[in-house]
């Protein structure tokens, strides 16, 4: 599996990971990454927004089967604080791996915020893909380490005279 000159075609050393919904476009910048940036940050803004509108149904819905304004009260700020918290933990997971532990416990919670984690997706997007400053960083310290270790192996180690 090499070309006419004799180089592999696939490419030695570590490979970037793919992040969702850019795949592996945010390396270099190409392949649409400025459109799915775009698309994106345009979609989860949406979702966020149909997303409130259908809370606000919810709200709505209490109000007219007049459970009491304690029982609103409970819903409206459970909503406000597990979507703050889904927030600040899909924050985190952009610049750090999240622990797979973890992240299950909180998977109930996350699901409550999901409007959190929608407006953490659009914030992000506005300047970078979600998670790619992370993954740039394992990446390009995979390469230098892969670097490191190729420029050491030259020559053929038989050849070497002792000394």
């Amino acid at each position: 599996m090499s070309d006419e000159n004799g180089t592999p075609a696939t490419p030695r050393g570590p490979r970037p990971e793919p992040i969702r919904y850019f795949g592996t476009t945010w390396v270099e910048h190409d392949g649409g990454y400025p459109i799915r940036r775009l698309a994106v940050c345009v979609g989860s803004l949406a979702a966020a927004a149909v997303s409130c509108l259908v809370l606000r149904f919810a709200y709505q819905g209490l109000q007219i089967a007049d459970v009491g304004k304690p029982v609103t009260l409970m819903v409206v700020v459970m909503f406000a604080v597990c979507s703050a918290l889904a927030f600040g933990h899909t924050w985190g997971a952009f610049t750090e791996r999240p622990d797979p532990d973890r992240q299950a416990r909180l998977r109930g919670l996350l699901a409550i915020g999901f409007v959190g984690s929608l407006l953490a997706y659009f914030v992000r997007s506005l300047s970078e893909a979600p998670g790619e400053k992370a993954r740039r960083e394992e990446y390009e310290t995979a390469r230098a380490a892969h670097e490191k270790r190729a420029s050491r192996r030259t020559g053929n180690p038989s050849r070497r005279r002792s000394p």
